[in-house]
């Protein structure tokens, strides 16, 4: 299998125990070898006392973008450190994306920076996740 098809397979296979992800509305857009784009739409139930989506869904929309871009490979990474610097509000049915790219990957370690922006192209927040490699596979190993 070639490394977009193993792409796309990882992310069926954890898509399909992502219930995180689809309760919040958040879909994929695309994978591909250490990128993921996700897509999510402020719902009413997700903005605060300001009129603006609350920081913690703009938050689980870029780790999971992170998500998705770190686990392309076939190996089991989990967030080992995350930071998130919220730059511009996103507004009650704004359409929101996530774009995650690796930036380093070596060993058991991987480095991913995630832009989250409206469909005007807004930059609303910059997410940059450490990744860690944990036993297992996300494909199930054939006997």
């Amino acid at each position: 299998m070639d490394a977009a098809a193993l792409a796309g397979a990882c992310m069926e296979a954890m898509w399909e125990v992502d219930a995180t992800s689809r309760s919040n509305g958040i879909s994929v857009v695309s994978v591909a070898p250490g990128e993921a784009v996700l897509r999510m739409e402020v719902g009413p139930g997700m903005v605060n006392w300001h009129d603006t989506c609350h920081g913690g869904f703009i938050y689980v929309l870029a780790d999971a973008a992170f998500g998705y871009a770190s686990n392309t490979r076939n190996q089991r990474m989990v967030a080992q450190y995350c930071t998130i610097s919220y730059l511009n509000p996103a507004k009650r049915g704004e359409q929101l994306t996530a774009y995650a790219i690796e930036r380093f990957r070596e060993g058991r370690s991987g480095i991913y920076d995630v832009v989250v922006k409206n469909a005007a192209g807004t930059v609303i927040a910059e997410f940059r996740g450490h990744a860690r490699a944990v036993a297992g596979t996300i494909l199930a190993e054939k006997s």
